[in-house]
Order: structure tokens, then sequence, then C-alpha cells
């Protein structure tokens, strides 16, 4: 599924040093079934997140965001949870790399000062972040075109398949 590249939804706020377990529990990681990864994201953060992300809403974060394992279950599970893109001050790199890779955008805002159930505009091609609760424009650190290629196409298996360097 092609990911949207202008996004206006509302914000879920949380802290620095979301590590990978925080998103999903590792007890969980061995199941392919993406609604059981969905249900249980962030449940040892915020119990009534899954209850109350709506499908295109948005994560944002304070600085190391998805540090820990590499497993790629965490950027999995938020995406099937409705999350459409994640923001956060910085991101372990690892986890940066799987989002793109399984078609969920990520933006870096060094310092934002983003609150609970602000309304944003994200426009992923130039970086700008609109609070249009806080009437305060962010910038993100620019995604190269081929990221935005990637996530465009829902993924770079995704890409690679339409561009012929990859077959199923």
């Amino acid at each position: 599924m092609a990911v949207q590249t202008n996004i206006r939804a509302k914000a879920h706020v949380y802290g620095d040093h979301i590590d990978t377990d925080r998103i999903i529990p590792g007890k969980y990681t061995k199941t392919l079934d993406l609604s059981t990864l969905a249900n249980h994201v962030l449940e040892d953060l915020d119990p009534k997140f899954n209850k109350e992300v709506k499908p295109g809403d948005i994560l944002v974060a304070g600085i190391n965001f998805g540090c820990g394992s590499s497993r790629e279950q965490a950027p999995l599970a938020l995406k099937q949870s409705g999350v459409s893109v994640v923001i956060a001050k910085d991101f372990a790199r690892i986890f940066f790399r799987n989002a793109i890779n399984i078609g969920l955008p990520v933006l870096e805002i060094a310092d934002h000062s983003i609150q609970k159930n602000a309304l944003l505009d994200i426009d992923l091609k130039t970086g700008i972040v609109k609070d249009l609760t806080a009437n305060i424009t962010y910038t993100a650190t620019k995604l190269p075109d081929i990221m935005i290629d990637i996530l465009a196409e829902g993924g770079l298996v995704n890409y690679l398949t339409k561009n012929g360097t990859y077959t199923l």
C-alpha cells in the first residue's frame, strides 16, 4: 500500500528513549499475525494507545526513538495500528531504516514542542510539519528522494519489485 505524502492528523506524544520492547513487547514478536502486533503496540507505555489511535494518526516522540533491538516488528506494529508517520527528535538508525523498508514514514525534528492531540499537517516531500493547534511550523530533516520513492511504493520490496530489481 502506497504512502500518502500529505498527512493531516492528531498527534500522540511520548518521551525519550522509547525502545523496541516498549513499542512491541518481545513476547508478541513470534507471531506473523499483524493484527496481534497492532493490538499490543505500546501497551506497556500506554495501555490505552491501541484503543485511542485512529487510522492516519501521528506518533511523536523525543530522542532515540526505536532504540534497542533491530526487530522489524516494531515499525510493523505501529503501521498496522494505523500510525501514518512517526516524528521524533532523532531515531535509532536501525529503527529508522526498518521503518522506511516497510513503508512507515519517519521524520526527524531535532527541536520540537509538539503537544498531545495537536493537529499536524505534514508534507513528506518537503519535510514541512505545521502544528495547526499551536500555529508553529517545523522543518524536519528532509528525506532523500529515493526514500520518498520507497515510501510512495509502500516499502522497499514493492519499490524494488516495481523497478524490476527484485522478483518474488
